[in-house]
């Protein structure tokens, strides 16, 4: 029986963590009130707060993507939390009176990379239950998009 690659749904993981990369510098060095992007305002200790998760985020994401089936449910963690992301972000542009619209183009980034996961874990024979639930007593195949000898 062939085994289904996931080597697109590690490939997009990564890029999703090096996307995550760019945006916790960016928060760290460029977003907070005062620095060059400062719309919505907010104070500089915050970003920075902000921007070293989204490094642990891709410190997180980088490192799964070497064997992506094994961390499949780091995949389902970040496709919750990018839809939340992505659902708070458009609430807020579209219903909160004076919210600027700074930031639509990492929700996005974070829509596309959230379908992405979805379908690539679904084409490479994952299962909800290894997306979503952590792999405990299955068996531990190993895939990664290294190639291992």
């Amino acid at each position: 029986m062939k085994t289904k690659t996931l080597k697109p749904l590690a490939i997009t993981f990564a890029l999703g963590g090096i996307w995550d990369t760019v945006a916790g510098f960016l928060y760290i060095f460029v977003i907070g009130t005062g620095r060059i992007i400062d719309s919505p305002p907010m104070d500089p200790f915050y970003a920075i707060f902000l921007g070293s998760f989204f490094l642990c985020f891709a410190y997180l994401q980088i490192l799964s993507s070497f064997n992506i089936r094994r961390y499949a449910f780091n995949v389902g963690c970040l496709i919750i939390g990018r839809l939340f992301y992505v659902a708070v972000l458009y609430y807020f542009m579209f219903f909160v009176n004076g919210f600027p619209n700074t930031f639509w183009f990492t929700g996005v980034i974070d829509g596309v990379l959230t379908t992405l996961y979805v379908v690539f874990a679904l084409k490479g024979g994952l299962k909800v239950k290894d997306v979503f639930l952590p792999n405990i007593g299955r068996a531990n195949t190993n895939e990664s998009f290294v190639h291992q000898t």
